[in-house]
This record gives C-alpha cells, structure tokens and sequence, in this order.
C-alpha cells in the first residue's frame, strides 16, 4: 500500500517557513529561501566575506557549506515529518516538529566552493514515524556541484 504524496498546504509552507526564520543562525549566514514542496526544498546563499575559508582563493568555508546541507536537509525533513503527524492536532504537531534535529550529517566535499551565490536542494530519501532521512547537493551559481550530503534527522 503507497501513502498518498504530501500535499504542501499553506499551513506546511508557513510551519517550514517560521521554522527557518526563527534561527538566528540562518539569518546571519544569510541563507534564503527558494522553493518549497514536497518533492524538493532549495535555499540560496550569495557570497559575502565573513563566509570565506580559503582567504588566498576566496573559497566558501567548508563549515558554511555543511550547515547550508544541514539547514536545506532539517527544512526537507520537516515537511516529511509534518505529513506523518497530519493526524494530529496542529497544537500537537507543531509541540512535535518543535524536537526536530540533526541525529547524523554527511558532507562529501567535491569541488571547492568557488562564486557568488550557491544553491542548495535537499530530498527525502525516507521519512518514518521518528526519524527521516534526506539527501542534499550543493552547487555553485556556474553549476559546478560543490558537495553532496546525508542527513539523519529526529522528527518527533
């Protein structure tokens, strides 16, 4: 028996949303939202200096690179587990996506991240009743695919 496909709702577009403006974190890299849905989520990252980790080359820090992946993989994650708490109340499932977090992250680093604006997209490999799994990628505003990550996410 297949589970019908997440729908995208206003409500999940705004959880996902809020979630994400609500972290500092993300605010201060500078990290922006691109496209949500149920297949894919993408977020955008221009190029500043604070974010430089090569000075000679001007290359993107690796650490930047892992959170952008980290960030773009919890986002993806959320909206998986949204669509298997939708039984729940919206008090309750908020109280639950609430606990989301990184349980394991993989970044493969390719190629050194060189530009002025980096996009990053993430999919769902798996999403259970605690933990979803997804799959991100990295590249460079020339296409250049910079790195590739794995990230194990506890989602209630």
């Amino acid at each position: 028996m297949t589970t019908p496909p997440i729908e995208l709702t206003e409500e999940l577009q705004k959880a996902v949303s809020g979630f994400f403006q609500r972290i500092p974190f993300n605010q201060m890299l500078g990290i922006q939202l691109g496209e949500l849905s149920s297949q894919r989520v993408t977020m955008h990252l221009p190029m500043q200096d604070g974010l430089i980790g090569n000075f000679v080359h001007g290359i993107l820090h690796g650490g930047v690179i892992a959170s952008l992946l980290d960030v773009v993989g919890g986002a993806m994650a959320l909206i998986g587990a949204f669509d298997k708490h939708r039984h729940l109340s919206s008090q309750e499932r908020m109280a639950r996506l609430s606990k989301l977090g990184t349980i394991d992250l993989r970044i493969d680093y390719l190629r050194p991240g060189r530009g002025q604006h980096f996009t990053a997209s993430a999919v769902l490999l798996r999403s259970g009743n605690k933990v979803a799994v997804v799959r991100s990628e990295l590249h460079s505003d020339d296409g250049t695919l910079v790195a590739v990550g794995t990230g194990t996410y506890l989602c209630g």
